[in-house]
């Protein structure tokens, strides 16, 4: 018996048009800073999800959670004064 399957997927699997641009590879390293404090609050979360947060749990949850919004505002001051002409924020 012949199996009739399709090979768009195969044939386009490895088109150019698929991976990622410069352009896209620059947004994500410009991002990085931010997925990492995210990642970084998230593991401070996940410790203290089956326990009651010690004091040290406390600090650990305050420190990512300042990290993530520092993070957040550099990378939006970035983009803003990369959005100004003449580079002025």
């Amino acid at each position: 018996m012949s199996h009739i399957v399709t090979v768009q997927d195969a044939v386009t699997a490895f088109a150019d048009w698929i991976e990622p641009t410069d352009a896209e590879l620059d947004a994500i390293e410009q991002e990085m800073p931010v997925v990492q404090a995210d990642i970084e609050l998230l593991d401070a979360q996940i410790i203290t999800l089956d326990r009651i947060p010690t004091e040290m749990d406390t600090r650990r949850l305050r420190r990512a959670r300042r990290r993530a919004l520092a993070a957040r505002v550099s990378l939006a001051n970035r983009t803003a004064g990369a959005a100004l002409p003449g580079g002025a924020a």
